[in-house]
């Protein structure tokens, strides 16, 4: 499987052509649109959350509801291109014209210096309405198609909040926990007990024109041992979530289980002791490498964790040069959130999703879904003879 994503934040639209769905799969509409309601969702968002109601078109690679093992194209309407029909438009415009709302003083954080450098852009909204983070309303779609798919093997994937600025759940949950309580609140924390604390520090931090950033978690249950593999560093699994995981704006680190707090253990706490029993063959009573051995998952919950930085567009903007003139200013205000990261933990949840399904399909090639279904519960099956 592989996709394509196009189209600028205050653009007529995203769009989005993903190749490789095997032919047959039942699409839920319906589906989709509520996975993009919840990445619009959250404490903390921006005005434009106001602006846009994000409804998915298919216009190619599904006929009835199902795919046809064709490129499926996808479209997300941008509803506030029409304040901007002037500043985005696609065509020639006179000489004379003024330009409104140019970019010249780049934000510290962000695409815009490094990204007018390279493509040699000298009005930087160029670069900002493609490495905005709008863009992961087209990666959402993508990853509810996914959702959809992993969920017909039986694989389910939850998300959550651990940690927004200085305030973190230490609890820990079950998987049965996550699947109820993911969504019990507008900062995704599987507990209220945090909710007015965060709300203060949110606003507070609003009030003092910064932003937050934060820790999400993604858990994966259902999976088989055996997806990915030893044999090369480009087919270990770990490594390609973390790849897809650290492609969403503003994610700084990955780890998985325990992560970085195995460097304060002894190896004989780090491991997972195996065992064995004749129903469901190998297992283990302990989790924490999350999932995962020798770049292949083990048939225990994955377990994924990603710190999101906060976000650097600032209504106190720091210290900046404009490209033009050279001279120090003040970097460019534009609309931002103050704090995305519940957000940003639905994102997460379907680049994890794309992730595992682009292995699967890798692993177990299959043109019609329910060949790929039946591939796949067989060696299930046959896993547990092992």
């Amino acid at each position: 499987m592989r996709f394509l994503t196009a189209g600028e934040s205050h653009g007529p639209k995203l769009t989005t052509i993903v190749d490789g769905i095997p032919s047959n799969m039942k699409i839920n509409i319906d589906q989709i649109n509520e996975e993009l309601t919840r990445r619009q969702g959250g404490y903390g968002r921006g005005r434009r959350m106001k602006i846009e109601k994000d409804k998915v078109n298919i216009t190619a690679g599904v006929r009835f509801g199902l795919t046809l093992g064709s490129p499926i194209c996808l479209e997300l309407i941008n509803d506030d291109h029409t304040h901007w029909l002037k500043i985005m438009s696609p065509y020639e415009i006179d000489d004379n014209e003024e330009v409104k709302r140019q970019i010249h003083k780049p934000r510290p954080g962000h695409a815009d210096l490094v990204g007018g450098m390279k493509y040699n852009h000298r009005d930087l909204r160029n670069v900002l309405e493609r490495s905005s983070a709008r863009e992961t309303a087209a990666r959402v779609v993508v990853g509810a198609i996914c959702k959809q798919l992993l969920a017909k093997l039986d694989i389910h994937l939850y998300s959550r909040v651990v940690q927004i600025g200085k305030i973190k759940d230490e609890n820990k949950y079950t998987v049965e926990e996550y699947r109820d309580n993911q969504d019990l609140n507008d900062i995704r924390f599987l507990s209220d007990q945090y909710v007015e604390e965060v709300h203060q520090l949110i606003d507070e931090t609003k009030k003092n024109g910064d932003s937050l950033g934060g820790i999400v978690e993604v858990v994966v249950d259902g999976l088989i041992p055996t997806i990915g593999s030893y044999t090369q560093f480009d087919k270990k699994m770990d490594a390609h979530i973390a790849d897809r995981i650290m492609s969403i704006n503003a994610f700084k680190g990955v780890e998985f289980g325990d992560g970085f707090e195995m460097a304060n253990m002894f190896g004989s706490e780090v491991q997972d002791p195996i065992n064995y029993n004749k129903e469901n063959g190998f297992n283990r009573d302990t989790n924490h490498l999350g999932g995962l051995e020798g770049g292949m998952t083990n048939g225990m919950p994955l377990v994924i964790r990603a710190v999101m930085k906060p976000i650097p567009t600032l209504y106190k903007p720091l210290n900046s040069v404009d490209i033009h003139t050279k001279e120090p200013y003040k970097a460019q205000l534009e609309r931002s959130d103050s704090c995305a990261v519940p957000a940003a933990s639905i994102v997460c949840e379907h680049m994890v999703a794309i992730a595992l399904t682009e292995m699967i399909l890798e692993e177990f090639q299959s043109n019609e879904i329910n060949q790929l279904i039946d591939n796949y519960n067989r060696f299930k099956e046959w896993i547990k003879t092992y």
